[in-house]
């Protein structure tokens, strides 16, 4: 999941790409090459999201992690990616885009190769941290380096409709990708992939792809980077802390109060810096502050509803990892159909009515899978459910977007789009987490059958979140003005 189709995309006029690119330009000469490098670092940064997810059990085994603390694997990741995106984005005015672009990829590329020779849990997490970190400065560059690389009108709509349609299905593939990998190889090898795509990324975006002027001035708000992202980590490990214990655990409860307060330090320091990573005014606009929790609450329950599908699947129905990743196929195929004839729908029917019927069809999916069982096959527990999920997530993004980004000040463009994809990883990690308490508060209290029982309580979990999100769009009012199309 990701934001897509968005005209404005930088903090700066470099990322608006009003006119066409010289003809002499690298990308001009060669468009094909220069936009595969930027959908490379898409996809390769969205499949990192989800891939983990099918090795998961591999990797809990090999090294130790417990059921509640293999969630760190993926919450590492997202945290570091969430909470350092806003800062890779203003790192990227001041460097360059296309400079940005290629340092994150190297770095990605050098923390994946540490991630897949990792033979303790400590060794991966800080691999899987530096990931995240590294992803946050590549991604912010991706949809600026289209703007600034193909000219205006059906160039640049052609290279948007392909980024699109790998962002609106990266996540979903990447179940299937890691499945594939863990089965034919092992779990290391969906680290060991991204080397080959990072290494292509590096050597050709210097040579085809256009850099951007930089933008000297102002400072970086490295307190609200490190405020933010460690009190958003320290609130998840309080979270899971719990799932492992109880609530009335002491480090868990230090845990949080450790939380609010650098959480509350760093809305002080965003409201006093100069160049605050977050742009408060953003949510002084109903419609705007309503999108950005329905972005928020949606990857809550989408990336719950990851997790526990694939170890029940494993677990209880005996699936390889291959056969589990294709198992979540009905959720990409869905997903990048509905990513496709939603920018149609929202030209006939708005933006709203798009979103509920999205937001509906998720809710139907999530709850239909709360009724899991252990007796249930894929056919009647899973399939339904990956299917409504797919589509009703399809729908409901990108009219999202329109209502994150109508009426944004240009100065504000940049802040807005960077806000709405932190907003996404934050939820899904944050969300992970609470789930992964209630899963391991509920388990705890049932000897016969702990897993499902522990399972369908976070599954229930996760359709509340997807019920608020329903809640929350049907309170928005029509968008002034359309933004994407």
């Amino acid at each position: 999941m990701s934001s897509h189709q968005v005209r404005d995309v930088g903090n700066t006029t470099t990322t608006t790409g009003t006119s066409r690119p010289p003809s002499t330009s690298p990308a001009s000469r060669h468009p094909f090459i220069a936009l595969a490098a930027i959908v490379g670092t898409q996809l390769m940064l969205l499949l990192d999201a989800t891939v983990v997810n099918v090795a998961l059990p591999g990797i809990g085994v090999h090294l130790g992690f417990s059921p509640t603390g293999m969630s760190w694997v993926l919450n590492v990741y997202t945290l570091a990616f969430g909470g350092l995106l806003l800062l890779g984005s203003r790192i990227g005015d001041l460097i360059g885009r296309r400079t940005a672009l290629v340092w994150g990829v190297a770095a990605f590329t050098v923390a994946s190769i540490a991630g897949g020779l990792a033979d303790d849990a400590t060794t991966l997490l800080v691999a899987r941290g530096f990931q995240g970190a590294a992803a946050a400065l590549a991604a912010p560059s991706t949809l600026a380096l289209i703007a600034t690389s193909f000219g205006e009108g059906a160039e640049r709509n052609r290279a948007l409709s392909v980024f699109s349609a790998i962002s609106g299905a990266g996540s979903a593939v990447g179940l299937t990708v890691g499945g594939m990998l863990t089965d034919w190889g092992s779990w290391r090898w969906v680290f060991f992939v991204n080397v080959p795509v990072g290494l292509a990324v590096v050597l050709l975006a210097p040579r085809f792809i256009n850099e951007t002027a930089r933008h000297r001035g102002g400072r970086f708000d490295v307190a609200g980077a490190l405020t933010g992202t460690l009190g958003m980590a320290t609130l998840v490990y309080a979270f899971i802390r719990v799932g492992e214990s109880s609530w009335g655990d002491g480090r868990a409860l230090t845990s949080f109060a450790i939380a609010i307060a650098l959480l509350a330090s760093f809305l002080v320091n965003e409201t006093r810096v100069e160049r605050p990573l977050v742009v408060l005014r953003l949510f002084a606009d109903r419609n705007r502050a309503l999108a950005y929790a329905v972005m928020l609450l949606v990857p809550a329950g989408m990336f719950g509803v990851f997790y526990f599908s694939t170890q029940y699947l494993q677990t209880y129905l005996g699936y390889s990892p291959l056969k589990t990743g294709f198992a979540f196929l009905p959720l990409a195929g869905p997903l990048f159909a509905a990513a496709r004839i939603a920018p149609r729908a929202l030209a006939r029917f708005g933006a709203k009515r798009v979103a509920v019927l999205g937001g509906l069809l998720n809710l139907a999916g999530t709850g239909w899978i709360t009724r899991l069982s252990a007796s249930d096959g894929y056919a009647r527990g899973i399939l339904p459910a990956l299917i409504l999920i797919g589509v009703g997530v399809g729908f409901t993004m990108m009219p999202l977007n329109t209502f994150i980004l109508s009426g944004v000040q240009p100065q504000d463009a940049g802040s807005a789009s960077g806000l709405l994809q932190t907003m996404q990883q934050v939820g899904g990690s944050l969300g992970l987490s609470v789930l992964v308490t209630v899963f391991g508060t509920v388990s705890r209290h049932h000897r016969a059958e702990p897993f499902i029982h522990g399972a369908t309580a976070a599954f229930t979990l996760a359709a509340v979140f997807t019920a608020l999100s329903v809640l929350l769009v049907l309170a928005l009012r029509p968008p002034r003005v359309p933004v994407l199309r």
